[in-house]
């Protein structure tokens, strides 16, 4: 009896986010995702850059290809001071491309301050965030600007593929993962322009609005102690906080590798613990003013990463794991079954099994029991976790640890 409030926010999410959320995108038609083709800004794709090797001159070439016209479209790479060769790869990218312009920091400031210097050099009306480690759509950019319908319409973000999800078991659970994040997971804050998190790999941002946040944006720290995760996720919440709308679309995406390895898996469970429960804190000062569903919807979101931990700590302690162990496998098992049904359209090179999702039965408790209060205790790292070392393993590795995208998807009960 005691469990029932844990009980009832698992079903206030649940139904948030696998049921109301749907109903609205069908209830609403194309107004869900309205589009315009009146709307052709200059454009300047931002690069944060950091120890990617030569991965930053296939990203750079697959930007040259968008469908958007190449007088209004500028490349910016901004190099944090990488300690490979990353700069030069950008430099090679960048020759006899007048549209392509290279800048290296004077120090290591991280992604954000990066971003925003390069936003200072630039004119162009939108910027769109990509991460230096993904390809690119080529009707992305295209897609993203279609969805500024309005002048509340701050920013707009696409979605992201995972590239290497054929790779061995965890990439595969990861596919249905990133599935679930990005169709299903957001659409409450779709219907209502607030969508709270907008992932760096692929956005597209109003540059006034950015030179607004600068000063926000630059000074982000816990107990005196500089952060630099959960960038994206600040910097959408700043935005929505001031007012502003933000959208996302399917319709406009990347492609990335996700972590192949149970270490770096484990290095972005916490990272994206961390950044969960920072960005659910410093949303309890304003989410009243979200719409009523969104708020709720934010709210118990907040709730139950704090309370499941202690579910799963008291069904261990009194012997009822195993109860907690088959709500799991029966939700995994549903969740199983619409990956199969919503992706049925899709050859079979572009999916996989749906029982790939079942080692979530067993990580999903280990991460919130162990993670949520290993984070709480080290909220105040400035780490990049596992941004160390140089290459393109690295760039693959880490790149979901750097998503922010999927953060949200880490504060479910799946």
């Amino acid at each position: 009896m005691e469990l029932f409030p844990i009980q009832l926010l698992i079903l206030v999410v649940i139904m948030n986010r696998y049921v109301l959320g749907g109903f609205l995108k069908r209830l609403r038609g194309e107004r869900f995702d309205e589009t315009t083709d009146d709307y052709e800004p200059t454009v300047a794709i931002v690069i944060p850059l950091f120890n990617e090797g030569r991965g930053i001159y296939d990203t750079v070439l697959s930007l040259l290809e968008q469908d958007y016209p190449k007088e209004k479209l500028q490349i910016v790479v901004v190099d944090d001071c990488s300690g490979d060769d990353s700069y030069e790869w950008a430099c090679k990218a960048a020759e006899g491309r007048p549209n392509v312009k290279v800048m290296r920091n004077p120090h290591n400031m991280g992604k954000r301050m990066g971003i925003n210097r390069a936003v200072r050099a630039t004119e162009a009306e939108i910027i769109v965030s990509v991460d230096s480690d993904v390809l690119v759509d080529k009707a992305a950019v295209r897609q993203l600007i279609r969805r500024f319908v309005a002048p509340e319409i701050a920013a707009v973000g696409g979605r992201t593929f995972v590239s290497n999800f054929n790779e061995n078991w965890l990439t595969r659970m990861l596919e249905i993962k990133f599935y679930f994040s990005q169709e299903w997971l957001k659409d409450i804050e779709r219907a209502y322009r607030s969508v709270m998190c907008l992932s760096g790999c692929l956005t597209a941002y109003r540059r006034h609005v950015l030179l607004d946040l600068e000063p926000i944006l630059e000074d982000r720290s816990v107990l005196g102690v500089p952060i630099r995760y959960g960038e994206d996720r600040f910097l959408t919440r700043q935005i929505v906080k001031a007012g502003w709308q933000t959208c996302y679309t399917t319709d406009a995406f990347c492609f990335t590798a996700a972590p192949s390895k149970m270490s770096n898996y484990f290095s972005q469970q916490l990272r994206w613990r961390r950044s969960n429960l920072i960005d659910l804190m410093g949303g309890m000062s304003h989410a009243w003013r979200l719409h009523p569903l969104v708020a709720l919807h934010y709210l118990s979101l907040f709730a139950l990463l704090i309370a499941y931990p202690v579910k799963i700590l008291h069904s261990v302690v009194n012997d009822e794991f195993f109860d907690v162990t088959v709500f799991h496998a029966a939700f995994v098992a549903v969740l199983g079954v619409l990956y199969r049904h919503g992706t049925r359209h899709l050859p079979e090179e572009r999916r996989v099994p749906a029982a790939a999702f079942l080692p979530m039965v067993f990580l999903m408790p280990v991460t919130y029991l162990l993670f949520t209060p290993l984070a709480l205790l080290t909220l105040d790292s400035g780490s990049w976790e596992t941004r160390g070392s140089a290459g393109n393993v690295t760039g693959i590795d880490t790149k979901a640890a750097n998503q922010d995208d999927d953060e949200r998807a880490e504060a479910r009960p799946a």
